[in-house]
């Protein structure tokens, strides 16, 4: 009895935190209630009925196969539990969606009790999560005459586990709850630091915004019970800076209905609004769980009598209220007429939240029923020998005759299934494609693994070129909770066909390298499509979008993803780079120039930006493509020359073949086969075959930017703001100012060089520029800390083997030991040079952290308010962000540095250098 034992006394330690019982998955706890069940007298008896009923994890966890098994014994009368009747039995079964409950249904269905199968092909009727096992053992049965498997196999194809669903009601009553001024960022429904508790979601359900807000409410359902409460970002965009699943699930689980009673905190169907809408990849997570985002528009510009935007002092246009979303103010969404009502007022169209796939999603109870359910509409149809009948939505196809294609409508062309066939599809289409390489990173791997389950699914689709589990995010600190989760995470990833940052065999070493560098690594075909658990899987190759948990999880088991092809903004550059710049600046000054260029308007947000960079290659062009997430921007789309592409394929081999020679690929050898695509790519465009990807001359853009690298006269840094006095300007990525804005006297008190935005050249920057200052002034003296992390292993291997490893570790007071890793995060620095593992550290906000109210200058992503830095009692944090040259510069001096510092600090050093690709890259 030690398993339960072991559960009860967990129990009792969650009660301490105002927790639940945690719900089962594992098959040994499960088997030893089932046997409390069975013995009627038992004292644990009517515990364990609950347990296994109300708080056991369908799909293919170890607890689900118990518990699915039993339910097919009281269904055959082989064993007898007066609580759980036949029909109850089934009922249960129905609310497990796949694994072995359709093993056990399946069987029931095809059996030789005739009762007992039509029950069983009820509930088979509703189900969408079945796999080619299940189809396989469908079609035998039909082809040798089984009617059951006849009447399921019917059933499907007229998709009646849709259309036998509840329509969705003609309005919601709702009452809103402003959860922050400006934009909301995903950390704050779900923060970076508590991202070890993503799985457990009643406990991550927590640390959703605040306590304070949590109670509030708590008060708006009490005092509206027949309402549902809509989050809202007044003033901003809702759900910026990632996808977050976990950020959605505390928003369900907080304001949403339960998904199933036996299922305890999986929610659905939250409402979430912004007054400039809500981020493109954390629309797709609402999506997942049939929600709703609206975009309320509820702050308008004022116009002059000329009808131009009236500005104030600092140029940005005057915004008037056109309506007011209070918290508390009851509001009605009328699904109906697509509008939004007070009263009897109509506010404002809301018709974009309601397409008709949106509809969809919404009566299902999120997307993955829909993109399953149509494959099995399409199966069964198939054999069967008939058409599908027309029952979800068509597909919007758009096509433009006599228009050219951007690159990113050129990648979904090639890579759509189901499209009309020889159709040319432009932006607005919704494709179906094939995806290329998925990405899973552990922070969210855990959520991955749990939607992987709950979908059924049992091994990673034959379609994906390769995929990836990180280990960079819980890379800083090897504590407790990350000896817990990641070994489990690893092992659960290896099994299912991923390449895996550590080996569950303990063969190869642990491998902690930044996620978004490796997946830019294995994109080995710049026509690829790549799907990855986090914002800034952004690729310098291919076209790549940050998704959720489930997103993830539904690539990796059908190679699959449904999205519109997103319009297109397309980036070129004219002018000189001045020599003492660093490309950081240009991916900065691009921002600026940009929202200078459209008064104010980020033209980037929620489109492609196509850059056409063209001399970069693919490791120095992803501090680019990596920011385009600070952007706002769905994706975005590097083209480059032919030569700077087979380029960046050749490094890419090479760090392949590291990974190979490090034990690391599996039995159907992944890696292997994507070095085989570099070099079949590397072959087409040597020959001409098929040269680098690259536009058509006559395609149509939403806009477009040249960026003048002639104003590019000092560096960039991007400011979190923190006192403007208009809260929604704080804490957004627009605030770019050039370094003479300091005038050299802003307190530094920590310099982090690391995360995905650095490359190997920026180590070596680093470098070069402690051995120029030691030149300069005898000696190199820190009067702030600087905490470096290398995004990879492999740079730093490049580098020991280039001698700057050796350059670094002379000026450093700290250097990681894989050996012996750190047990608990630092918060506290000495001012000296610290040499991290390689891994996303501080820019992540889990584990490592500065201390709190400390003015950071980093060369990471994140300006989110307590990622980096945590404000303190007398003091905001603040994360300052620009190029490695400034970082250094600024912890040496204490203080960000005067241009004249600058210039001198960096003479002779070889920055990262960009010109302007030596033609127009288009067809």
């Amino acid at each position: 009895m030690n398993t339960y034992n072991d559960y009860i006394k967990e129990i009792e330690e969650r009660k301490i935190q105002g927790l639940h019982p945690k719900p089962i998955d594992g098959a040994e706890l499960l088997s030893e209630i089932i046997t409390q069940i069975k013995d009627l007298d038992n004292e644990y008896r009517e515990d364990s009925l609950n347990f296994f009923i109300y708080n056991t994890i369908p799909g293919t966890t170890s607890a689900a196969g118990e518990k699915a098994e039993f339910l097919k014994e009281i269904i055959l009368g082989e064993s007898i539990v007066k609580e759980i009747t036949v029909a109850f039995a089934f009922e249960l079964l129905s609310h497990m969606k796949g694994g072995p409950s359709i093993e056990v249904l399946l069987d029931l269905a095809l059996g030789n009790d005739v009762a007992i199968a039509k029950e069983s092909a009820k509930v088979l009727k509703t189900q969408v999560y079945l796999y080619e096992a299940d189809t396989h053992c469908l079609v035998e049965a039909f082809k040798n005459g089984n009617e059951i498997a006849k009447e399921i196999l019917e059933s499907y194809a007229q998709a009646e586990f849709f259309t036998k669903l509840a329509a969705v009601a003609d309005e919601i009553k709702v009452v809103t709850y402003v959860a922050g001024e400006g934009d909301i960022s995903t950390d704050l429904l779900s923060p970076g630091n508590q991202a070890h508790s993503r799985s457990d979601r009643e406990l991550h359900g927590k640390c959703m915004i605040s306590l304070q807000a949590q109670e509030e409410i708590k008060a708006l359902q009490a005092q509206h019970p027949d309402k549902s409460v809509m989050l809202i970002a007044e003033r901003g965009t809702m759900g910026v800076g990632s996808s977050r699943m976990s950020g959605v699930n505390n928003v369900a689980l907080w304001t949403g209905k339960q998904a199933s009673p036996y299922v305890p905190f999986v929610n659905f169907a939250p409402i979430v609004a912004g007054t400039n809408g809500i981020s493109p990849i954390f629309l797709t997570t609402v999506d997942v769980t049939g929600g709703i985002g609206l975009d309320l528009k509820n702050w308008v510009k004022k116009l002059d009598e000329n009808g131009d935007p009236v500005r104030n002092e600092s140029g940005d246009p005057i915004l008037e209220e056109a309506y007011s979303i209070a918290t508390g103010t009851v509001l009605t969404i009328n699904i109906k007429e697509k509008k939004l009502y007070n009263g009897d007022k109509e506010l404002i169209d809301i018709s974009k939240a309601f397409t008709p796939q949106k509809m969809e999603f919404i009566k299902a109870g999120g997307s993955y029923a829909i993109v399953f359910g149509k494959k099995l509409q399409t199966f069964a149809a198939k054999v069967l020998g008939i058409d599908a009948p027309l029952v979800f939505a068509p597909s919007k196809e758009i096509s433009h005759e006599g228009q050219g294609l951007t690159a990113v409508e050129k990648i979904f062309n090639r890579n759509a299934v189901g499209s009309t066939p020889g159709k040319v599809l432009h932006a607005g289409s919704d494709v179906r494609v094939e995806v290329n390489i998925v990405g899973s990173q552990d922070t969210t791997g855990l959520m991955t693994a749990q939607e992987l389950e709950s979908m059924a699914a049992t091994v990673i689709s034959p379609i994906v070129d390769g995929a990836y589990q990180s280990g960079c995010h819980t890379a800083s600190v090897w504590d407790k909770k990350a000896q817990a989760n990641i070994p489990k995470l690893m092992k659960f990833m290896n099994d299912f066909g991923l390449i895996t940052a550590r080996d569950p065999k303990g063969v190869y070493h642990a491998m902690t390298d930044v996620i978004h560098k490796v997946l830019n690594d294995i994109t080995v075909n710049e026509w690829a499509i790549i799907i990855g658990g986090d914002s800034h899987t952004r690729m310098s190759k291919g076209v790549a979008f940050g998704a959720d948990s489930g997103t993830v999880a539904l690539a990796l088991a059908t190679g699959e993803a449904s999205m519109p092809i997103p319009e297109s903004v397309k980036v070129t550059f004219k002018g000189d780079m001045k020599s003492y710049m660093d490309f950081r600046d240009v991916v900065h000054a691009t921002q600026a120039q940009m929202l200078q260029k459209f008064g104010g308007e980020n033209v980037f947000q929620g489109k492609i930006i196509e850059v056409h960079l063209g001399t970069l290659n693919a490791d120095q062009a992803f501090t680019f493509t990596d920011w385009t997430a600070e952007m706002k921007a769905k994706a975005s789309i590097c083209i480059s020359e032919d030569d700077t592409l087979i380029e960046s394929l050749e490094i890419a081999k090479s760090r392949i073949q590291i990974m190979i020679d490090k034990g690391m690929d599996n039995v159907p050898q992944v890696l292997n086969g994507l070095i085989n695509i570099a070099d079949n790519r590397i072959a087409e465009i040597k020959t001409g075959e098929k040269p680098a990807l690259i536009p058509d001359a006559n395609a149509k853009y939403f806009a477009e930017l040249v960026v003048d690298l002639d104003l590019i006269a000092e560096p960039m840094i991007a400011d979190p703001d923190v006192n403007n006095i208009d809260v929604s300007k704080r804490y957004t990525h627009d605030t770019i100012r050039p370094l003479s804005f300091y005038g050299g006297d802003k307190k530094v008190d920590l310099g982090f060089i690391g995360s995905c935005m650095v490359h190997k050249g920026d180590m070596k920057i680093l470098a070069q520029m402690l051995k120029n200052i030691e030149e300069q002034k005898g000696k190199v003296v820190f009067l702030a800390p600087l905490v470096v992390a290398p995004p990879t292993y492999n740079i730093v291997d490049e580098l020991k083997a280039e001698g700057d490893w050796e350059v670094l570790q002379k000026y450093s007071g700290f250097e990681f030991d894989d050996n012996v890793p750190k047990a608990a995060a630092r918060t506290e620095y000495e001012n000296m040079l610290y040499l991290e593992r390689p891994g996303c550290n501080l820019c992540m906000g889990n584990q490592e952290k500065a201390s709190k109210g400390d003015t950071v200058i980093a060369t990471s992503t994140r300006l989110f308010q307590g990622r980096v830095v945590e404000d303190s009692a007398s003091k905001k944090g603040e994360s300052l962000l620009s190029s490695t040259p400034v970082v250094v510069l600024s912890t040496i001096l204490g203080r960000t540095p005067t241009i004249e510092e600058y210039k001198t600090a960096v003479e002779g050093i070889n920055l990262t250098k960009f010109a302007p690709p030596h033609k127009l890259l288009i067809k």
